[in-house]
This record gives structure tokens, C-alpha cells and sequence, in this order.
């Protein structure tokens, strides 16, 4: 058994809508530098999981510990700011503000998570360093999902959450927030994602889950998880 301390850590984990239960005794484990996916077919828990972690849906039972740190009790800006950080789908942005503008909002945490500053996400994404006094609101989705990563990244994370990254998302965007991901991978950052397109996130990931209903029914490598018989029963409609 590994003595590497999880940079992500869930245990038991139940969420509720009122008093819908939406995921039910869910386990899963990111470990520093590693990249992680959940798979499965629409409406299977996957958004809701990444939500239930960050804190904005809620839990009831279970642990989730960051960095070995219970976190459960946190609110959700509580959580961010230990260093656990969610780009939801939909290349959130505030289309008011300029790329600049949605950058410096970001406060990073304080807790030993890899720290960017502003030039290193400009290095990173050259594009936003172009567009920097744009609006954000007259960015493509590509050049939003950037901006939505490239501020996650400020916020100094040790657990960065990606929900559906790839969502509208040109072949070549999609290219470059791989690469952006591989690189937070290199500095330690666990990456945790949840995918539609199979294939790009086995290709991304180290290791895979899948649910069903809300409950992982299948976890381990991403080769493994790439097998036909594995992705045709869990992914087949």
C-alpha cells in the first residue's frame, strides 16, 4: 500500500439534492501529480460529484480529505482556499470584466499549493496575454475555458477539479489545456476530471471511475479502463 498522502481523499461520500440522494457511498483517491477521471453515461452523478466535493452540493456522511486535511465541515470558499479549486463546465467567466480584470479577482490559498503569478499564466496561455484588455465576454469558448483554467491556476491549488474541459472545444484548444494540465501534473497538482468524450479523458488520465446512479461501479488504470469490453459495458447505451 502506497505511503503517499492523497491530494484528494473521499470516503463514504453521500449528496443530497433536498432530499434527493444523488451520490451514494462514493470512495475515490487523487494522488499529487496524478490525473483523474470519472466516466459515465448522462446523468450517471458525475457533475454532481465534482459539486459535492467543492462543497456546493450538499453532504451528509463521509469524508473528504485534501492533503490529508478533513475538509467536510468547510464551506466552499473555506475549501478554495485550502487549495481545492473547480473550473465548472460552461467556461464560466465574468463577461463584464477583462481578461486582466478576471485574473486579479483571484486570491491564492495559503496552504503550500503550487503557486502561479499572472506572467506564468500569460506564459502558459499566450493567447489571454494578447487578449488581456478584451472583455471576457466577447472571448470564444475556447479562449473562456482558458481563462476559466488559467484562473484556477492562480488560486494556488493542490487539487484542481475540470468538469466536462472539453465541452465545445476545438481539437487544438483542446491540445493546449492538456498540456496545461500535464504541466500542473508536473508541479505536483492532482487533477480531478469528469468527461463525455471517453477517449480524450483516457488519453489525459492516469487512472478512471466509473458511475452508474450515482456510485463508482468500476475503478483503475486508464489502460485498463480503455479496454472495449470495459467501455462498452459501463458507456454503451
Amino acid at each position: 500500500m502506497s505511503d503517499v498522502v492523497p491530494a484528494l481523499d473521499v470516503v463514504g461520500l453521500n449528496a443530497f439534492y433536498g432530499k434527493s440522494q444523488v451520490i451514494f457511498d462514493l470512495d475515490l483517491r487523487v494522488d499529487p501529480g496524478e490525473t483523474v477521471a470519472v466516466l459515465g453515461r448522462n446523468g450517471a452523478g458525475k457533475t454532481s460529484t465534482l459539486l459535492a466535493i467543492a462543497g456546493v452540493v450538499s453532504s451528509r456522511a463521509g469524508a473528504i480529505r485534501l492533503a490529508g486535511e478533513e475538509i467536510s465541515p468547510a464551506r466552499s470558499f473555506q475549501r478554495v482556499r485550502r487549495g481545492l479549486s473547480l473550473v465548472p463546465s460552461g467556461s464560466r467567466c465574468f463577461p463584464n470584466l477583462s481578461v486582466k480584470e478576471n485574473l486579479d479577482v483571484v486570491r491564492p490559498a495559503r496552504n503550500g499549493g503550487v503557486r502561479w503569478s499572472s506572467a506564468d499564466v500569460y506564459a502558459m496561455f499566450p493567447v489571454l496575454e494578447r487578449l488581456r484588455d478584451a472583455s471576457a465576454g466577447t472571448l470564444s469558448g475556447g479562449e473562456r475555458q482558458m481563462l476559466a483554467v488559467a484562473r484556477a491556476m492562480l488560486a494556488a491549488p493542490r487539487v484542481l477539479m475540470l468538469d466536462e474541459p472539453s465541452e465545445g472545444l476545438a481539437p487544438l484548444v483542446l491540445r493546449e489545456i492538456t498540456a496545461r494540465v500535464k504541466t500542473m501534473n508536473e508541479q505536483g497538482v492532482g487533477v480531478l476530471l469528469t468527461e463525455q468524450n471517453h477517449r480524450f479523458a483516457l488519453k489525459t488520465a492516469d487512472r478512471a471511475y466509473f458511475l452508474e446512479k450515482g456510485q463508482i461501479v468500476w475503478g483503475g488504470d486508464a489502460e485498463e479502463a480503455r479496454e472495449p469490453n470495459v467501455i462498452g459495458r459501463y458507456l454503451a447505451v
